[in-house]
């Protein structure tokens, strides 16, 4: 269905009736009269784009000549050989640049590029909903007691303050998105392995600070790929801490939980350089480094950058920071 979504954007129109194969994600079951019975999600493509979809008979490739030899051009000129992408967008966006280009192109018995004919077909056309179609399969699950939400025979994690709680589902093409209620509490890159389990180490780090004996064999933190900066402070820190060493490593860790991890990491470099090694010289780099990014204009502004900044000393420093009280023209003092 997520090709739909995206053909309809690239073309920015939609066609009035579309001839499908009987696959079995857009037929559930053909009927002895020859009907189809659609699968939901398809039905509810249909429905949303306004599309009467026609089928070709079973077995008889020749009712869609013109696809087959559309997928054999594509797949000759466009994955021969076998192409290389850091992800399946910056690969789509290759396609689309190669399918402008190819609009300039004029076929054998046609007086016009192919773009102009494509130009008149869109004329027949009808024009896009106001929104694209959510292409997802939607389900539901229970989070278990080690924070993972089972969807299509794989387990993926939850932040632990939500254990033993009922979730909504999201299936995505390249995503899973796990919500409770009306928050969205996951989003994980989608697995099409079996039995695969998909953590976020961030999920874990508030219960992993209070049994901080699991730190080191922590299963969600195995395989966390984090810059060398973290190893390299950690490993100072046993130097220094002992005993101590293992809570603030995760405490250092747990400032990804409010920053971007690209100021965190800023900060944990500078604190080497400086040979400040602890948790609370990171925090104060932190929120220097974020303080320096602020702009500042007006009193509007600045008001609101000093009080941003205010709510991460709290959040950093609960029990040092006391409520900050703002008076503002013709309102009464209010406490943040």
């Amino acid at each position: 269905m997520d090709g739909h979504v995206h053909a309809f954007a690239f073309v920015g129109r939609v066609p009035l009736s579309v001839l499908y194969d009987n696959d079995r994600c857009l037929v559930a079951r053909i009927q002895p009269d020859g009907a189809r019975r659609r699968a939901r999600l398809f039905s509810e493509v249909l429905s949303h784009y306004v599309i009467r979809d026609r089928y070709g008979r079973p077995g008889k490739g020749n009712d869609k000549g013109a696809v087959e030899g559309l997928v054999g051009y594509a797949r000759r000129n466009f994955m021969v050989p076998v192409p290389s992408f850091p992800t399946w967008e910056a690969f789509n966006l290759w396609l689309e640049e190669q399918s402008r280009r190819r609009q300039g192109d004029t076929l054998r018995d046609h007086g016009a590029t192919i773009g102009e004919r494509l130009q008149h077909d869109l004329d027949a056309m009808a024009a896009l909903p106001a929104r694209p179609f959510e292409a997802c399969d939607q389900a539901t699950g229970r989070v278990s007691s080690l924070s993972l939400v089972r969807y299509k025979t794989n387990d993926y994690s939850v932040p632990v303050a939500y254990g033993h709680r009922d979730v909504w589902i999201r299936g995505y093409v390249d995503r899973v998105v796990i919500g409770c209620g009306g928050d969205v509490i996951a989003r994980h890159p989608r697995s099409y392995d079996r039995e695969d389990m998909i953590f976020d180490p961030l999920h874990y780090l508030p219960l992993i600070e209070q049994k901080i004996g699991a730190f080191d064999q922590a299963a969600p933190l195995a395989n966390w790929d984090l810059p060398k900066a973290f190893h390299t402070l950690q490993r100072l820190m046993e130097a220094r801490l002992l005993k101590a060493v293992r809570r603030e490593s995760v405490q250092v860790l747990r400032l990804i939980e409010s920053f971007e991890m690209e100021d965190v990491h800023a900060a944990v470099k500078t604190a080497l350089q400086m040979g400040a090694i602890s948790v609370d010289a990171v925090k104060h780099l932190l929120l220097c480094r974020v303080e320096s990014q602020a702009r500042f204009g007006p009193d509007g502004p600045r008001r609101q950058s000093h009080l941003k900044l205010a709510g991460f000393c709290a959040a950093l420093w609960p029990e040092i920071v006391p409520p900050l009280t703002v008076c503002s023209p013709s309102r009464n003092p209010q406490q943040f």
